[in-house]
């Protein structure tokens, strides 16, 4: 007889009764080198974003640059993690945004927010504007930060998440227009596999409802763990369209590049993402290939540099 699946047990966390979450696995972690670091192709600092959230960020910038040269683009990111777990610090995601850094020639800003369910939705896209309106501070302050101020072009500000990170990004972007002071005017907007949801299930997500990767009760966990307690998935913060408030908004994504795969359980709410961003006038590129799977670039080298290249041409 085959033992019922366990989401908790496929993930290796426990809910504990206060409705924290213990999370058993734990990843290598890297160190920022510092600002003066030698012998390394990217420099990397930890600086804090709010002290009374405890949240912070790492900022990454190529260690060579041409002198006099043009000023680079700003890359803010949000990491995966599906809402519960990962860190910037993650080896793995530290070595992604190297890489992001020195091969796009960008100022990279990895935020590290806030994690469900100690901290629902939206505290991490509160996250997020903490993150946008710390960058445009720094780039008008005569004390700013000098990676910021002095590097990096707050003209040519993007937002870029995977997974979890996308919806945080997209989240993020519909937001903007609220700041006060107004935040930086975003070049563009890439979200790389975004993670949405719905009540209705999608034929892809049926489909692939044991997948390995992704299966449907882990992705329901997840949202159980992430959303507002009381809300259906139904919600915005899950389904981008179901209230009409969002389809006014989505002008502040600026340019905006979707990346997806056909493996994915979610590639049909991508797909209809990118149809309903069309309708409303967004000027948005679908990169979608046939094989592979959610979180495929977290594994798999030669995905990664794929994606690392939609990202250079896009920036």
């Amino acid at each position: 007889m085959q033992s019922k699946f366990d989401p908790y047990e496929h993930l290796n966390v426990a809910l504990n009764k206060d409705g924290t979450l213990t999370r058993h696995r734990k990843l290598p972690q890297s160190p920022a080198t510092g600002e003066s670091a030698v012998g390394h192709a990217v420099l990397s600092k930890d600086v804090t974003l709010n002290a009374d959230k405890k949240t912070w960020m790492r900022i990454y910038r190529p260690a060579k640059l041409q002198v006099p040269g043009p000023k680079l683009p700003i890359i803010i990111y949000f990491h995966p993690g599906s809402w519960i777990q990962m860190s910037i610090a993650d080896t793995l995601l530290h070595d992604n945004c190297n890489r992001i850094s020195a091969e796009v020639s960008a100022v990279l800003v990895a935020v590290e927010f806030r994690l469900a369910p100690e901290h629902r939705l939206p505290a991490q896209y509160d996250d997020a504007l903490d993150a946008v309106a710390w960058v445009r501070d720094q780039a008008g302050a005569g004390a700013g930060d000098k990676w910021i101020k002095d590097i990096g072009d707050v003209r040519r500000c993007y937002l870029y998440g995977v997974s979890c990170g996308a919806n945080i990004a997209y989240n993020a972007a519909l937001r903007l227009a609220e700041m006060r002071p107004p935040a930086v005017r975003l070049a563009g907007t890439i979200l790389n596999q975004p993670f949405f949801g719905g009540k209705k299930r999608t034929k892809s997500e049926l489909k692939l409802a044991a997948d390995p990767f992704f299966p449907l009760p882990v992705q329901d966990l997840f949202w159980e763990l992430a959303l507002p307690v009381g809300a259906d998935r139904d919600h915005r913060f899950c389904n981008p369209f179901v209230e009409a408030a969002g389809r006014e908004k989505v002008r502040n994504l600026g340019r905006c590049l979707v990346i997806g795969f056909g493996g994915d359980p979610l590639i049909d709410r991508q797909q209809e993402f990118v149809q309903k961003l069309v309708e409303r006038g967004v000027q948005v590129e679908g990169r979608f290939d046939d094989v592979g799977f959610h979180g495929i670039d977290m594994t798999q080298n030669k995905w990664a540099n794929a994606i690392l290249n939609l990202i250079k041409e896009f920036v």
